[in-house]
């Protein structure tokens, strides 16, 4: 009798398609791992290109075992009260040459107290009238100030750029919005420029806009509104024997305490519904 035949006999097709799709994924998983494999020097070389000094910070919080604080320097950068003073001792003596290298002694005026350096520029310096473009002239000498600044930025613990203006008319103040916004802007432009330098932190620069109500010399004259018409510069060096810390820190205790308070209103009030 002569019989049906059910099926070719294929079995064996089946793994081989099996067998391909399993090699396939084999290679897909080596590939991925080859690619988390990174270059140390080639990576390190491109963090160093976007932030010079990250790669810096990140060594010495992994060997030291720092951590990066709030400001954004590692705790293993240390360094003396002594250093501090020299420092800030050496910014202003380099201030100062410099001012009477350009003659502009007239137009730039330099102090200095414990722990920190005061600058005071006539608004000439930096800026046309009522404008906050910062003019070319200004920018060589905050050049040169953020040169001096950077080769002490470890000892300084903020740096507070302060706009001024005079008023107008001595019948009546000036405009609130007209003075402040020019005032403001100013500190701002010239704390900006110095931010872009990356010579420190950008935490430790601050801007304030007083307008006119802080003058240093009588407004009734033109004299007097000329003197008026400035901006400052306070560059303070750390107190590394304070118990607050530093400006940063002080900050950041302040923010905590508002905080808690905070927290302590709303359980208070909390209790009182209930």
């Amino acid at each position: 009798m002569k019989r049906n035949k059910k099926g070719g006999g294929g079995g064996a097709n089946w793994m081989d398609t099996y067998g391909d799709m399993v090699t396939l994924m084999l290679c897909f998983f080596v590939m991925l791992y080859s690619f988390s494999t990174i270059d140390q020097q080639k990576w390190q070389n491109l963090v160093e290109s976007l932030n010079p000094s990250t790669v810096e910070q990140i060594e010495q919080s992994v060997t030291q075992g720092g951590g990066f604080t709030p400001g954004g320097s590692s705790e293993s950068d240390e360094v003396t009260q002594e250093e501090v003073d020299q420092d800030i001792e050496q910014l202003y003596e380099a201030m100062t040459q410099y001012v009477e290298e350009i003659g502009m002694s007239d137009r730039i005026s330099l102090g200095k107290g414990s722990g920190y350096v005061f600058v005071s520029f006539d608004d000439t310096v930096f800026f046309n009238g009522d404008s906050y473009v910062l003019l070319d002239e200004g920018k060589k000498i905050l050049d040169n100030l953020a040169l001096s600044i950077s080769e002490i930025s470890d000892s300084i613990d903020e740096i507070r750029v302060l706009g001024h203006t005079a008023q107008a008319a001595t019948e009546s103040a000036n405009n609130p919005k007209t003075d402040r916004f020019l005032a403001s802007n100013r500190a701002t432009v010239v704390t900006v420029y110095l931010q872009e330098k990356n010579i420190i932190d950008p935490a430790r620069l601050v801007s304030v806009g007083y307008g006119q109500w802080r003058p240093v010399a009588d407004n009734s004259t033109a004299d007097g509104r000329a003197e008026n018409r400035r901006v400052e510069m306070i560059v303070t060096g750390l107190d590394l024997d304070s118990e607050d810390g530093d400006d940063i820190t002080q900050y950041y205790t302040m923010h905590g305490q508002v905080n808690d308070s905070d927290s302590g209103t709303d359980s208070n009030e909390s209790s009182k519904t209930e």
